[in-house]
């Protein structure tokens, strides 16, 4: 119902009357079977495949037959994606150059069929802000399960709107960060590939400078150059170890928490770290350099990300795993290694389901061939200013993203003067 306190100058519009009239349309996904994915076909996208944009990378492939069946619920370019089920509030906009996918129950879309009453791009920060979040919480916990807003409620709720140029102002204003957010992660993810595609051109295919003039021997992991060595994880590391028990404390803890969540896509983000008062172990203090390697649960199990800048106060729970290379190992050498032994990790949990777990003896134990560490030098002086490049952009990308959240409100609610930005 529509709240009878109404923004000056807005328009208040009942859902209902805009899918009746054709100006909007609101769907979920199609209900798939195991059996119905593929190697060919479309992206099948899942909540956790919406986080800050689009991510494909791992998604399931919905078969060509299938996606021909799903019909409407295939994306299009203007579309608000929606994750209303489990994963809950997570918003992500179709645009022109997304790579077609299909939409799985998990999400939900808003599709603007006819332009004059509420621009797309407008309709995607409105979601996001008070009025639209309040609306969905009020829904979310009514059932039995986690999180969910069912098609039925989103049908009842009400769609506030400046007039359409106001619309587009706020629209320009906020996409403007989302641009150069986009831009930044765009280029963040040529340095990091152009970093991994040198790391295994070198030290997985052996194409390193002068290789054809070193000799193959054999070794316990096949045929490795001459001078090379097979060692364990274990004997290139000073830590080992998993984090403290935190006693959390968010308004007057000293010191960070990294958990799970923090790592992602092989990133370090201290954005869902917590603050806490427990007194930090040397040893599980981290620092410049260090791998973190998520090492409990399912779904995040075997996830690595490296610490690639310098961190005050800073620790993990006991859900990830430390791992420290010894002084004489180059820092880039060791990151780009384990951050391709990713799937290694993911394969050696062990446990019931929900209860899977990665061992530190387990990750001691891999087997990795070492090259001599001039070797090792002269690669990490080719890419650590690409990786130093991708950290930057990095931190400029969370400070993008977290001035875009403060705005959005704000011009949401007429607090911020629009002609005045």
């Amino acid at each position: 119902m529509i709240p009878s306190k109404r923004r000056s100058g807005w328009q208040y519009w009942e859902i209902a009357d805009l899918l009746r009239d054709g100006m909007l349309e609101i769907g979920d996904g199609y209900r798939a079977k195991n059996s119905e994915m593929g190697t060919s076909g479309l992206p099948f996208a899942r909540a956790g495949n919406v986080n800050n944009g689009f991510h494909f990378d791992d998604s399931d492939i919905l078969s060509e037959e299938s996606v021909r069946l799903a019909g409407e619920k295939l994306s299009r370019p203007g579309d608000i994606t929606f994750t209303s089920k489990g994963t809950f509030g997570r918003f992500a906009f179709v645009r022109q150059d997304t790579p077609p996918f299909v939409y799985s129950p998990q999400l939900c879309y808003w599709r603007v069929r006819r332009d004059g009453v509420v621009e797309r791009r407008f309709l995607y920060y409105w979601m996001q802000g008070a009025d639209c979040m309040n609306q969905l919480n009020e829904v979310k916990g009514l059932t039995d399960m986690a999180d969910y807003v069912s098609l039925t409620n989103q049908r009842k709720m009400w769609l506030s709107t400046p007039p359409l140029p106001v619309q587009r102002r706020i629209a320009s204003i906020l996409s403007a960060y989302d641009e150069l957010i986009e831009n930044n992660q765009r280029r963040i993810k040529i340095l990091e590939e152009m970093a991994r595609s040198l790391y295994r051109e070198w030290f997985v295919h052996f194409r390193f400078p002068g290789h054809d003039k070193v000799k193959m021997v054999p070794s316990s992991l096949g045929p490795i150059p001459q001078g090379w060595e097979v060692k364990k994880l274990g004997d290139l590391t000073v830590v080992l170890n998993r984090g403290i028990s935190p006693t959390y404390d968010d308004e007057g803890g000293d010191s960070k928490v990294v958990n799970q969540k923090c790592i992602r896509d092989q990133r370090l983000s201290l954005e869902p770290a917590r603050r806490q008062s427990k007194p930090i172990p040397p040893d599980k203090r981290i620092r410049f350099g260090d791998v973190l390697i998520n090492s409990t649960g399912v779904g995040t199990l075997g996830r690595v990300a490296q610490v690639y800048e310098d961190l005050d106060q800073c620790t993990v729970d006991t859900h990830v795993t430390i791992v420290r290379p010894k002084a004489d190992t180059d820092v880039d050498f060791f990151g780009c290694m384990l951050l391709l032994k990713q799937e290694d990790f993911e394969r050696l949990g062990i446990g019931a389901t929900g209860q899977t777990e990665l061992g530190r003896t387990a990750i001691g134990e891999i087997e990795i061939p070492v090259s001599p560490d001039s070797l090792q030098k002269r690669f990490g002086a080719l890419v650590h200013p690409m990786r130093t490049a991708a950290n930057t952009l990095s931190k400029q990308t969370e400070n993008l993203r977290r001035t875009r959240d403060l705005l959005l409100p704000r011009l949401l609610s007429g607090q911020v003067d629009i002609e005045a930005l």
